[in-house]
């Protein structure tokens, strides 16, 4: 009984951090790469990640800003 009553509040822990860090929406092998990375205890996989995600985003995003302040100032049409 008492590993069953140790089980369900386990559960109800992990669920809980699910809700917090709102992972419920995720897909099962979205989960496993996000605790892989934001979880993992070594400095040097947050770095990579967090430089990682710096360098996509400028990637994807940075030309349009830069597009929209171009135009905004009147230096493109």
């Amino acid at each position: 009984m008492a590993l069953g009553s140790a089980w369900k509040q386990m559960s109800w822990l992990y669920y809980q951090y699910l809700l917090v860090t709102a992972l419920y929406m995720l897909e099962p092998w979205e989960r496993t790469v996000f605790n892989a990375f934001f979880l993992n205890r070594s400095s040097d996989s947050m770095l990579v990640s967090i430089v990682g995600m710096a360098l996509y985003t400028g990637y994807v995003f940075m030309p349009q800003h830069i597009m929209a302040i171009l135009h905004y100032f009147e230096i493109v049409q």
